[in-house]
């Protein structure tokens, strides 16, 4: 439980135009009020406008309490409108939080229904003494306070608010006591705070629950989450998405039974493989000449696909069954492509029982309209149907909602082929600990708390409309400089939108804010659309998800051609660190920046400004040793006196000469043969029954390991896959990234799977 007792003031809000005149009786009356609530330890904050109440409600979510006095300003017709709008505002944001109208008697008969519902009571200031009105505040926050905290997270703070105990049980810091005996643990303990290492307790504590039985407030917490996000069923991972899907696979998947992958999927996909013995089918998703990887072609899932990629998989003959059992599909995936999950489910249904849908990056779809039947828990979990598939969502609440690393969710609608809680539970367990960091449980599950309800519109709103504005200001920035005959960044989306009211095409710099931040069909991908270039699409089969932003980079034409200049963009994102910006991710054209619940205007519109100096140190070919002072720092002979624009002319040429597109597009488009099951393959390299070859010498040999290279982050290689002859495009294009990093030191491309020794780089390949 939350304690008001402590020396914390909590902040209460009182919207008053009143309050500045305290010579009249509606200003005696609010005044005293205000000094009656900072006498029981509120702190109070005073808004004279409506205005100026709207924009500290926005801004402040610790408000315990609102004060609205319906008579401020004018009490006409205008200023009824305005503190009604307050209040919808203010029960857009948060359905539970007190609120107290002030009004008068005269007043009554200008209260309508719809206002009377979004209060909790009435405050007529000249009949009660103020005494009397803060103590009902109080009231009303000590029980607003007593049902903020979802369950397992009051539990935790009410037990270590009660039980200053003295353990003979591990955690063996005790509390943080151990930390403080030395200088070292000390400065650990002070910046880290008291309260994290006295919930930091053992198992041994009944009352808050068990993580692995899923006991007491655990349990709670798991069934108060599956309601939130749509569930028959969730369990809280502490070992992030990565530990939810590897559960999955192992529980629903067996031994040289058949899985149907997508190949654009996260390594703990692979992992499940290892971990299962599973015989994997793969659905090879699209790529444009950007390099960014699109959706699968809906045909693909489609059971006659289905049975002829099994029928031509080399290893067919090592299933159990020629019947697939599991099917997994990264949806929205990492740039931002969102299948329709409805149409992909009822596809895979008629060849699975069991369907996986990876939304790692993709835990608020559920509450906004705008990703409607894009994601798994759609709709009433009650309508889900009892014949149809068994589906899994997995989610990170980390990643673009609110919680602490490692924080996840699975989230389960049994169908026909139910899991069986205490067989899956032995596959969960195997992916968690006995040790728990009960921190991570609560901020798993705080981070579905502020989703529920219509917090989780408000905040959802909030981010896509901040996501929408950047889109829009870096294209007015972008058309601006193309009116002069200047290149600029621009962002990745359709360059046209059809205007909702008049059926014109606007230009995206043009179009309706509002449509953009509410209209899927503004993101819709278009079949045979020239801007994102996927082929094999069909009507409302994907969207492009606005708030994981792409800024896109000159030099690749539309014919898919390279232009005769370009600007790499890891060249750019060593820019934006340099001055304190981490993008997300970076491929050869596109800086990609996700939107999440923590951003804010200021930081995207630093973001603009700097790619606005990019401009002006690329125009003016300022040195490297000013703009970039770490790399020529790091690598002088290379850098120190070279200037920005040479540097980006001499990357952009090599990428022309050494077709890097053009081998990544072949590296892609087609898989590698698979020789053993990638579990075969695993457990040769554990026994050791492998060897560490340079790049070189792959041709012909079996992959032990993964290969994933960045960009654009996908297996190019699997376990068990054969690297073919020197000839074949994945091979290639491996290739071609160790080169990469010997021409341009400092931006070296990432070979996930490969080992680097004297700058040379080594896979790890089964004995002959």
């Amino acid at each position: 439980m939350i304690d008001l007792s402590s020396h914390k003031k909590r902040n209460v809000l009182v919207v008053d135009s009143n309050i500045r005149d305290s010579n009249t009786a509606n200003g005696r009356a609010v005044n005293e009020l205000i000094i009656a609530l900072n006498d029981i330890n509120f702190n109070v904050i005073a808004a004279m406008t409506f205005e100026d109440g709207a924009a500290t409600v926005s801004s402040d979510s610790s408000l315990c309490c609102i004060f609205v006095d319906w008579t401020s300003g004018g009490n006409d017709d205008e200023s009824h409108s305005q503190a009604f709008a307050l209040l919808q505002d203010i029960r857009r944001r948060n359905k539970s939080v007190p609120v107290l109208l002030m009004a008068e008697h005269s007043c009554i008969n200008s209260l309508s229904l719809e206002t009377m519902q979004l209060v909790n009571e009435f405050v007529w200031m000249h009949e009660d003494t103020s005494e009397f009105i803060a103590a009902r505040a109080k009231a009303l926050i000590i029980k607003y306070y007593q049902q903020l905290l979802p369950p397992f997270t009051q539990a935790l703070f009410q037990y270590t608010q009660d039980n200053p105990e003295y353990s003979w049980a591990a955690p063996g810091h005790q509390g943080g006591v151990a930390f403080s005996k030395t200088a070292v643990g000390r400065e650990f303990l002070d910046f880290f705070g008291e309260n994290l290492f006295r919930t930091d307790t053992g198992i041994e504590r009944e009352s808050l629950g068990s993580l692995l039985d899923h006991s007491g407030p655990i349990k709670e917490s798991e069934a108060y989450a599956a309601q939130v996000f749509g569930a028959h069923i969730s369990y809280s991972m502490l070992n992030g998405t990565s530990g939810s899907n590897r559960a999955i696979m192992a529980a629903v998947v067996g031994d040289k039974q058949i899985a149907l992958c997508d190949r654009n999927c996260h390594k703990s996909i692979e992992q499940g493989l290892l971990l299962s013995g599973a015989l994997p089918v793969f659905f090879i998703p699209t790529r444009n000449r950007y390099g960014i990887i699109g959706p699968i072609p809906k045909d693909q899932l489609q059971p006659t696909a289905i049975a002829q990629k099994i029928e031509q998989n080399p290893l067919k003959s090592l299933a159990c069954d020629s019947k697939p059992v599991y099917a997994v599909i990264t949806n929205c995936t990492y740039d931002g492509m969102c299948y329709n999950a409805q149409q992909a489910q009822d596809l895979l249904a008629k060849s699975v029982d069991q369907i996986h849908f990876d939304e790692a990056w993709y835990a608020y779809a559920r509450f906004n309209p705008l990703y409607q039947e894009r994601f798994a828990m759609r709709g009433d979990p009650a309508d889900h149907d009892a014949l149809g598939p068994t589906v899994f969502a997995t989610q990170s609440t980390h990643k673009l909602l609110a919680a602490l690393s490692q924080a996840s969710y699975i989230h389960v609608r049994n169908g026909k082929k139910p899991i069986e809680h205490s067989r899956f539970n032995e596959s969960y367990m195997l992916q968690s600990t006995t040790s728990p960091l009960y921190a991570i449980i609560a901020a798993n599950e705080v981070g579905a708390a502020m989703m529920e309800g219509g917090q989780g519109l408000a905040l959802t709103q909030e981010v896509i409309d901040e996501a929408v504005d950047f889109r829009l200001a870096l294209a007015r920035a972008h058309d601006a400089f193309a009116k002069q005959g200047e290149w600029f960044f621009k962002p990745w989306n359709a360059p046209e939108i059809t205007d909702s009211k008049s059926g014109k095409k606007l230009p995206f710099s043009q179009a309706s804010r509002e449509q953009l931040t509410t209209d899927p069909a503004c993101w819709v991908l278009k079949p045979g659309d020239q801007w994102h270039g996927f082929d094999q699409l069909e009507e409302d089969w994907c969207m492009l998800d606005p708030i994981k932003a792409g800024i896109m980079v000159p030099g690749m034409g539309d014919d898919g051609k390279l232009s005769e200049n370009g600007i790499p963009a890891a060249i750019v994102t060593a820019f934006l660190g340099q001055r304190g910006i981490v993008p997300s991710r970076t491929t050869d054209f596109m800086v990609l920046c996700l939107f999440s619940v923590g951003v804010t205007k200021g930081k995207w519109g630093t973001l603009i400004n700097v790619l606005l100096e990019f401009k002006q140190h690329y125009d003016s070919n300022t040195p490297i040793s000013v703009c970039l002072p770490d790399l020529a720092k790091n690598y002088p002979h290379q850098y120190a006196y070279k200037g920005l624009k040479v540097l980006c002319d001499e990357m952009f040429a090599y990428m022309k000469i050494s077709e890097m597109d053009k081998l990544q597009a072949g590296a892609f488009s087609h898989l590698p043969t698979p020789v053993v099951l990638p579990r075969q393959a695993f457990q040769d390299h554990m026994a050791g029954r492998c060897e560490l070859l340079p790049i070189d010498k792959l041709a012909g040999r079996v992959s032990a390991v993964g290969v994933i290279p960045y960009p654009p982050g996908i297996p190019i290689v699997m376990p068990g896959e054969s690297f073919g002859s020197q000839e074949e495009p994945w091979l290639r294009y491996i290739l071609s990234i160790t080169k990469w990093g010997q021409h341009f030191p400092g931006f070296e491309k990432i070979l996930e799977g490969s080992e680097q020794k004297n700058g040379q780089y080594f896979i790890w390949v089964l004995k002959l």
